[in-house]
């Protein structure tokens, strides 16, 4: 500022609109003895001086300090800070720490007293963490009811940036449904019904606004990456199970499953990891057992009608389901599915023709299964590449208003 050609540098007296007095003594003893002592109560206002002061290396020591206490009660009004000062690192982990852990922050009265643009785009964002969308549609009518005759007129606005589609349909009718402010706006009750219609009519999803049909891109377990049991370098099946946390970079231990399995089913429903089936080292398996982790326990639930490992899983509205698979002898054709609220695994009707280690994927209503592997003298190998933009001659998709398998054609 004095040394730059600046208009500073030609003044004989600078005025320092809105420099905190102690702030600037803490600044300048710092140029000379090089000590600062950044503490919870100076280091807004130091790192405001720093700005003015261009001091760069104080103001990237005060984002620091800030990014490292970052807390679902403070985050906001971080961010908000940081966009001020211009500090885009700090605004950019203020922003992640939101994304992350939106649930938290959604509790905090930072988050209530947010004018509407704010919480409009926050809960349009696809990087929330969240176990399910319903945890979104709590944290804004939670906003509403906070200044209900002020905010109530918001609240189709905001349903129409929530995902109501991907709401457990007994969540839509006993809750959303049933909620006084929605009963009484027209337009509110017109997006319910569409979102009941995605569950209802599965036909009629293409014609949905593909934004509120999309998942977010943190709906698995808070957020993290599971590695469920598997082999060990001299082949034997585990029991392990660890965890991958993006925001620690680092990977942790969880309690292991009762059961050694490799070649494992894996799915995520209602915040609950599922592991299905698989190999022990000496059979193949029926039983499933479900993680929580919440308390770290892993619980027994119900079996599948077929014992199976490498086959394909699936989550779709709520169920999961298992696709062929290899049971010790034999590729399998057949299918599953699992209703977590009654703890029952049926029978569906069987593809058209045995597949174990299939790709499967889930697209706008319809299972798709994609290739396979068969056992050969040497082991296992992979029959047929996928060719781009084109599909194998072998795969199929599954209706499921009906359950009938169908043969695709091999070019898109």
């Amino acid at each position: 500022m004095f040394t730059n050609d600046m208009m500073e540098c030609k003044q004989d007296e600078i005025v320092m609109q809105g420099m905190d007095p102690s702030a600037l003594e803490a600044l300048i003893n710092f140029a000379y003895n090089g000590n600062l002592a950044i503490d919870q109560q100076n280091v807004q206002s130091l790192l405001m001086g720093a700005s003015f002061l261009q001091l760069q290396s104080i103001k990237d020591a005060c984002c620091t300090f800030l990014r490292e206490r970052l807390h679902p009660k403070n985050c906001l009004g971080v961010r908000q800070f940081a966009e001020t000062m211009m500090c885009a690192v700090l605004y950019d982990a203020a922003n992640s720490f939101i994304h992350q852990h939106f649930v938290e922050v959604s509790m905090s009265e930072e988050f209530l007293a947010l004018p509407l643009e704010d919480v409009l785009e926050l809960v349009s964002r696809d990087e929330l963490n969240v176990k399910s969308e319903e945890q979104v549609f709590e944290a804004a009518l939670a906003w509403v009811r906070y200044d209900r005759e002020q905010r109530g007129p918001y609240l189709p606005e905001l349903l129409s940036n929530i995902r109501l589609p991907l709401c457990r349909p007994q969540f839509l009718s006993d809750r959303v449904q049933q909620d006084d402010l929605v009963r009484c706006c027209h337009k509110c009750r017109d997006l319910v019904d569409e979102a009941k219609d995605y569950h209802l009519m599965p036909e009629r999803r293409p014609h949905l606004p593909a934004f509120r049909t999309r998942p977010r891109c943190c709906t698995s377990i808070a957020g993290l990456i599971y590695a469920v049991g598997g082999l060990n370098s001299a082949g034997d099946s585990l029991n392990v199970v660890e965890v991958f946390d993006p925001i620690a970079n680092h990977w942790e231990r969880c309690r292991p499953m009762t059961t050694a399995r490799s070649r494992v089913g894996v799915a995520v429903v209602n915040g609950l990891l599922y592991a299905i089936g698989g190999y022990d080292g000496q059979l193949r398996l029926s039983t499933v057992e479900a993680y929580n982790p919440e308390t770290d326990t892993w619980t027994r639930v119900g079996s599948m009608n077929s014992k199976r490992s490498a086959m394909g899983t699936v989550v779709l509205d709520g169920q999961i389901y298992v696709c062929g698979g290899y049971d010790g002898n034999s590729s399998l054709s057949s299918v599953e599915t699992y209703s977590p609220e009654t703890d029952k695994w049926t029978v569906v009707t069987p593809m058209s023709s045995n597949r174990s280690a299939a790709g499967v994927t889930v697209f706008e209503g319809r299972i798709y299964v994609s290739g396979d592997l068969q056992q050969c003298e040497s082991g296992w190998h992979a029959q047929q590449a996928l060719p781009a933009r084109s599909r194998l001659p072998g795969e199929q998709d599954v209706c499921l208003r009906g359950l009938r398998w169908l043969w695709l054609p091999q070019h898109c």
